[in-house]
């Protein structure tokens, strides 16, 4: 079956001497992974260049039922980017999100709502020439939303802790270890405020954005099964010093 979709590229991998296999998150098919043959030569259309991590492309996929890899028929840029590739932070965030997002959703079906808000985000981020060390924090707990666990903000209220295995701001100590006390809790509730167009205006300093980045993964790893360490992690945390 042919499909033609927009699809955002979340990790590319060298598969024998002229193949890649490549993840995708894919507007209308949700997650799949494909093979695509790289020709030798520059005149071929499919360049190695465009699986470059957190791409949007325009692609046609020969999708195959009953098989784990799919076939990339043609590919192009969807959504040429302006900034993301050249700018180095930028850059390091998009490696650390595409990671992300790769183990995040990873047994995402079709998600309309999941895809739009990954494409839109990323538009702002290009689109962006102010201040934005906030962004992977108000990405990563938004993308909770559309995978099931984004926590109630109207719950808090000061002083309580945050109980991370049911997504609530509690007054009493959960019976498990898996909470924040109060200042990380504090820190959660900050973040669930924030958007992209007003995340500026929450000063944090390095080692807390760096807490708040150890705290959300460990969230993530309580509601995604097998959500390993991050390569990109320690990059990431380098940034903004």
């Amino acid at each position: 079956m042919l499909v033609k979709t927009q699809a955002v590229v979340l990790r590319t991998i060298k598969y024998g001497e002229n193949k890649l296999i490549v993840d995708f998150l894919t507007e209308q098919e949700g997650r799949l992974s494909c093979v695509v043959g790289i020709p030798k030569t520059q005149r071929g259309k499919l360049k190695k260049q465009f699986f470059q991590p957190l791409s949007i492309l325009e692609v046609e996929l020969d999708i195959r039922p009953r098989q784990q890899l799919h076939h990339i028929r043609d590919a192009r840029i969807g959504v040429p980017y302006a900034s993301i590739p050249f700018e180095p932070s930028k850059l390091s965030i998009s490696l650390f999100l595409a990671e992300f997002i790769y183990y995040g959703t990873r047994d995402e079906q079709l998600n309309p709502a999941l895809y739009q808000f990954v494409v839109n985000s990323l538009q702002w981020l290009d689109g962006c020439e102010g201040q934005f060390a906030n962004f992977h924090l108000v990405f990563m707990m938004r993308l909770s939303r559309f995978i099931g666990f984004f926590p109630y903000v109207e719950d808090y209220h000061e002083g309580d802790l945050f109980d991370l295995r049911t997504a609530n701001f509690t007054s009493l100590t959960p019976v498990h270890a898996d909470f924040l006390p109060p200042a990380d809790a504090a820190r959660i509730n900050t973040l669930l405020r924030m958007k992209y167009a007003s995340m500026h205006l929450f000063r944090m300093s390095h080692d807390d954005r760096n807490r708040i980045v150890d705290v959300i993964i460990q969230f993530y790893r309580l509601h995604v099964p097998a959500f390993p360490e991050l390569r990109s992690l320690e990059v990431m945390k380098e940034l903004w010093r």
